[in-house]
């Protein structure tokens, strides 16, 4: 009779598993608490420790590590002086493993957990076994995930010898054992805080599958670090399949939020940059003037807002073709009202960086990693450069003016008004061409850029942006200082009676 190895951590299934496989006259072997699990459902087992001969040792640390166990696992079948060797040592092969393993990555991301708790949870027999059998698919069936136990059961039921399953589920198991001592090493990493170490390991999850890439006929698939976790925690309510282009977008949105969680704030964006970003009283009155910095651009966007969505703020979002809206509640009203447009995505929750996480940037043959960029609104460098101080109302808008420009593009400039931007220039060569644009954007849909603010992403490198926003009647600028040509930069804002911000720090977005 076959044999089957089972010993697992998630429990799910475990029962019915078991149950099908000794229907169909299987042996089971177990280990500590499945074993018990088993015989609790009035399932026969027999005890690891009778296959080697040895009780668990160490507080459960050795049970598997046996030769009994691996050469059961290991011995090819078709080769005789293999099973002969099997024959000699009185061991028996083992046909099928069921194996998870120990939470690590769950008890790792619990706050305050102790280090010697998280230190055993790292499994040694699980992924031992794991590998052995996968590396023996040709004659092993291994299985690391309970939501394959019934196609492995409807196999057996079938008595389908199917190699390419086992080859697929031997890949399940590398893939796994291979994020899981990833996210080992990760762990190491962080105790001694080492944020760059030599090697890391990235253990990514497929999602889903998507419709194409960027552009058709280039396949996609969205891959996430944990399930659950980031925008895989938000919700979907309603609408078609996310896109790839909506994920990006979807993060852009996002992004421009972040730094005005604690507010009403909506963000409109396209190609990952706002065409619209503000705060409000209420999330229609956020909505409608972050709309009305460039509706025309509006057409097709994301949308994120901070603050539980109305069935009013819906109403107003309906009226626009959106491919997507994300906040982190909606009333039943406002489900209803936008769940009108088939087509519009909607996104329930809060997505989420993971604590200690880098930001990755693709190049070829290889991965830039960074810190990702912290925008609390840190104020401690922050100088006035200019003979004028800003007026109380000044300080407002550039407060916001710094914020929102980090979301932007670069070169970037935005203008701004009463917790609004009322002109965007992203994207651009050259930091004065920004400035225009941002100018040319506000006056294109009637927004008045005179007693506006500009926020700027890096600083000016010659004083003409200084004048253009001087033109445009821009009475005060924000931005990093650091240019060889500061001087210049600062006796032009004089030169105008502008105020100006250096804030020591700059927010490039490539």
């Amino acid at each position: 009779m076959p044999t089957a190895l089972l010993s697992v951590s998630d429990k799910t299934g475990l029962v019915e598993f078991a149950t099908g496989l000794t229907e169909l006259g299987w042996n089971l072997i177990s280990t500590g608490g499945t074993a018990k699990a088993l015989r609790s459902a009035g399932i026969k087992v027999r005890d690891v420790s009778d296959v080697t001969g040895f009780p668990e040792m160490l507080d459960g640390r050795v049970k598997t590590l046996h030769p009994a166990v691996h050469g059961g696992l290991l011995a090819r079948r078709d080769l005789p002086e293999h099973m002969k060797a099997l024959a000699e040592q009185k061991i028996a092969t083992i046909d099928l493993v069921a194996v998870n393993l120990y939470p690590f990555e769950e008890t790792a991301a619990k706050v305050g957990a102790k280090p010697e708790d998280v230190i055993e949870q790292i499994d040694i027999g699980g992924p031992s076994m794991l590998r052995s059998a996968a590396k023996n698919f040709g004659a092993v069936t291994v299985v690391v995930d309970p939501a394959d136990y019934p196609r492995v059961l409807a196999a057996l039921q079938a008595s389908d010898d199917d190699l390419d399953l086992r080859r697929l589920l031997a890949e399940k198991v590398f893939a796994r054992t291979a994020a899981y001592d990833a996210a080992i090493a990760y762990w190491f990493g962080c105790q001694r805080s080492e944020i760059f170490p030599e090697r890391i390991g990235i253990p990514l999850q497929k999602e889903s599958s998507l419709r194409y890439g960027e552009n058709p006929g280039q396949r996609a698939a969205f891959y996430v670090e944990k399930k659950g976790d980031g925008i895989a925690a938000l919700h979907q309510k309603g609408g078609k399949e996310l896109s790839f282009n909506n994920l990006l977008d979807l993060e852009g949105a996002l992004f421009a939020t972040d730094p005005f969680e604690a507010e009403t704030c909506c963000a409109i964006v396209k190609h990952t940059t706002p065409c619209g970003l503000a705060t409000g009283d209420t999330p229609l009155d956020a909505y409608k003037k972050a709309l009305a910095c460039d509706p025309v651009s509006a057409f097709g966007s994301v949308i994120s807002i901070t603050v539980p969505v109305d069935d009013e703020t819906a109403e107003a979002v309906s009226s626009l073709f959106v491919e997507c809206i994300v906040a982190p509640e909606f009333s039943a009203g406002a489900l209803e009202i936008l769940g009108r447009k088939k087509n519009l995505r909607v996104l329930e929750g809060r997505a989420r960086w993971r604590e200690h996480s880098l930001d990755y940037k693709r190049v070829r043959g290889g991965f830039l990693a960074q810190e990702r960029a912290a925008r609390d609104g840190n104020e401690a460098d922050w100088r006035v450069v200019t003979k004028r101080q800003p007026t109380e109302g000044e300080w407002w808008d550039l407060r916001f003016a710094w914020r929102a420009v980090g979301s932007v593009k670069s070169n970037a400039i935005v203008l701004c008004r009463e917790g609004a931007t009322i002109g965007i220039g992203a994207g651009q060569m050259s930091r004065v061409d920004a400035a225009f644009l941002s100018v040319h954007k506000a006056r294109l849909v009637g927004n008045d850029t005179r007693g506006s603010v500009m926020g700027s992403d890096a600083f000016f490198p010659f004083r003409d942006g200084v004048e253009q926003a001087a033109e445009a009647g821009v009475s005060a600028i924000v931005q990093p200082g650091g240019s060889v040509r500061d001087e210049e930069v600062i006796k032009a804002a004089d030169e105008y009676d502008m105020a100006m911000v250096f804030t020591g720090k700059r927010q490039f977005r490539h």
